[in-house]
């Protein structure tokens, strides 16, 4: 498994009236989370972009579990568990002060970003995933 941990610091734009993050936020720590995975792989979206490979999110769950306040300091674990196929799968989990808040996943597509079209990750990204998984 590869896996990085993230830190962000809860805005007070994101949270709501009764002062909780707004469950749409998730999605954002989630986002923040993955891109430093690609990021600290050595494979970072720039570089998909600049190879015409775009990642459009597929599917996206998230759980719950607890809520979390204005200036706590989360945690977004990011993991990927597996060699990407025609889709890449990438689970979260967001933590607070050692309790979790919520875990998650998102799927990703590979689209050719000229033709607008699915596509197979880049081989060099499926052998630097491969070498990394061992």
């Amino acid at each position: 498994m590869i896996e990085t941990v993230t830190k962000i610091r809860v805005l007070y734009a994101h949270t709501d009236k009764m002062g909780v993050v707004n469950n749409s936020r998730y999605l954002e720590y989630f986002e923040a989370g993955r891109n430093e995975l690609l990021r600290e792989i050595g494979c970072p979206y720039t570089i998909f972009e600049s190879n015409n490979v775009l990642l459009p999110v597929t599917e996206v769950y998230c759980k719950y579990i607890a809520g979390v306040r204005y200036d706590d300091v989360l945690e977004v674990r990011a993991m990927l568990k597996e060699v990407p196929g025609a889709r890449i799968k990438i689970f979260y989990e967001v933590t607070t002060g050692g309790k979790i808040a919520a875990t998650g996943y998102t799927v990703h597509s590979f689209v050719d970003s000229v033709k607008f079209k699915a596509r197979r990750p880049p081989e060099d990204f499926v052998e630097l995933i491969k070498s990394k998984l061992k």
